[in-house]
């Protein structure tokens, strides 16, 4: 009877290991793996993949799609939209989970030379170069920008 129990125990944990080493990476999604905590992450592109479990972590899940990002609830700041999305998640992966407020802040130091732009046209390219100009050595694109009518 004990010898039984062991082997259902045994067959439990290759089980579970088994399902605890395969992940499913959908379609427009990249997962990033650290290996016991090391600095260089592994990337996971869609697809089923073999990890070996306890040993490697998922870090990041990035999605690929397009990002929207309310921007200018300070005051005094015009409000806006700003469409962003990661292009390369190798050097995403750093600053993923910053890269709202790393927008918001480029933002604000954009807005304030805004004033001198003749329309509101103009004033959307502007702030779209100026985010790309900061955010894209991190792999990530503004892919536009749109202020609100009112501001």
């Amino acid at each position: 009877m004990s010898a039984s129990i062991a082997l259902a125990i045994l067959l439990a944990c290759s089980a579970l290991t088994l399902g605890m080493s395969i992940k499913r990476i959908p379609e427009g999604q990249v997962y990033t793996l650290r290996r016991l905590g090391h600095s260089a992450p592994r990337l996971l592109r869609p697809g089923t993949h073999w990890i070996w479990p306890v040993i490697e972590q998922v870090t990041h899940r990035i999605s690929l799609a397009g990002h929207i990002l309310k921007t200018g609830t300070e005051t005094g700041l015009p409000r806006g939209t700003v469409f962003w999305q990661v292009l390369e998640p190798e050097r995403a992966d750093a600053v993923i989970e910053q890269a709202e407020a790393m927008i918001h802040a480029r933002y604000r130091q954009a807005a304030a030379k805004l004033a001198a732009l003749p329309d509101g046209a103009a004033c959307n390219a502007f702030l779209k170069r100026d985010l790309n100009a900061a955010l894209g050595k991190h792999g990530i694109l503004v892919t536009r920008v749109r202020l609100d009518a009112d501001a």
